[in-house]
């Protein structure tokens, strides 16, 4: 027995050290760029729509072209210090957001430990930026602690309806709006909002990814893209007929949001953002620009700043079951 014992408290005991020693998401430095000195946290957990391949590509993007510090966390699987798009339960490394200027989050159903949602809590209570993609619209789903102070942050959430998504982000999960899977998504930028600095010299937007529903959308936001349902996956083809597209669903809107503590948060979001996507040189311009706009430097932002991809990027489509397992955060760095 007492060996038994034994057995089971080194074995505790390298799970927790194996766990406490692991690279808490991988660094991206800044090269030069009008970024240089801005630090962005791009946190990257869903099942899916594969955000743990996007976000690391995006992050080099925003590095190497234009000068910002990124770090990307992961969840991650504690017994062998593993990215896990399965892990809902953890997630670290977030303290790296109480030094971040900007948040670009592409999540899905997690419920973190309240050690660790501390930190995103109050990044969102200082009042700093946010982007929001794909399915953070649903990023917290409370089912195993519902007594947990966080738990209004549950897409379902009642008491703080819709929850994070909802209340900051602008819209909670409700549907897909196109047949998933067999119908993708154009952005057709709002002709009244072409303007808007988010859209400068952008082209055509396009994702395999369908439109989503979006039906909670507050008044103040600012709707600078629609989602244009096609007849089936590729950029060319034909739009929907009938209620599908009339009107079309909000792709890409931004606004403001007050939180607890008085302090409002400017908000882009978007409800593209598989990896995938970010094969389209219009969402990935779309994103860099949004960090120019949030970050108040938008008299940077030029129809000619680099946003092509960095390195052989070559996502997985988006499924369930389709993460590459056993990489760990550091594998993703720039060597």
């Amino acid at each position: 027995m007492k060996t038994a014992q034994l057995v089971m408290g080194w074995c505790a005991a390298a799970v927790i050290c194996l766990s406490a020693c692991a690279k808490e998401g991988a660094d991206f430095e800044g090269k030069t760029g009008p970024g240089r000195g801005k630090r962005i946290v791009l946190l990257a957990g869903d099942e899916e729509y594969r955000s743990e391949e996007a976000m690391p590509q995006l992050a080099k993007i925003l590095a190497e072209r234009h000068g910002f510090t990124c770090k990307v966390l992961f969840t991650i699987n504690p017994t062998n210090g593993t990215i896990d798009p399965l892990m809902q339960t953890n997630l670290p490394g977030l303290a790296a957001l109480d030094q971040a200027d900007l948040l670009i989050l592409d999540l899905r159903f997690r419920e973190l430990p309240d050690e660790q949602m501390r930190h995103f809590v109050d990044f969102v209570n200082a009042g700093k930026p946010i982007i929001g993609l794909r399915t953070s619209t649903h990023a917290f789903a409370y089912s195993r602690n519902p007594q947990s102070p966080y738990a209004k942050y549950d897409y379902q959430a009642k008491s703080w309806p819709g929850g994070f998504g909802q209340q900051v982000l602008g819209e909670t999960w409700v549907n897909h709006h196109g047949n998933h899977g067999q119908e993708s998504t154009r952005g057709v930028i709002n002709e009244a909002r072409k303007n808007h600095p988010v859209l400068k010299g952008v082209g055509e937007i396009w994702g395999p990814t369908d439109v989503y529903t979006v039906s909670h959308l507050p008044a103040d936001a600012d709707v600078l893209v629609y989602g244009q349902v096609l007849e089936g996956m590729r950029p060319s083809d034909k739009p929907v007929e009938g209620s599908k597209n009339n009107p079309m669903m909000p792709l890409i809107w931004c606004r403001q949001y007050v939180g607890e503590k008085g302090k409002t948060n400017r908000i882009v979001t978007t409800t593209m953002g598989a990896a995938i996507d970010l094969k389209s040189e219009g969402l990935r311009r779309v994103l860099v620009n949004a960090c120019y706009w949030l970050l108040d430097i938008e008299d940077q932002i030029s129809e000619k700043n680099n946003v092509e991809t960095v390195g052989d990027y070559k996502p997985a489509y988006f499924g369930f079951g389709k993460f590459t397992p056993g990489v760990k955060p550091e594998d993703l760095e720039i060597k």
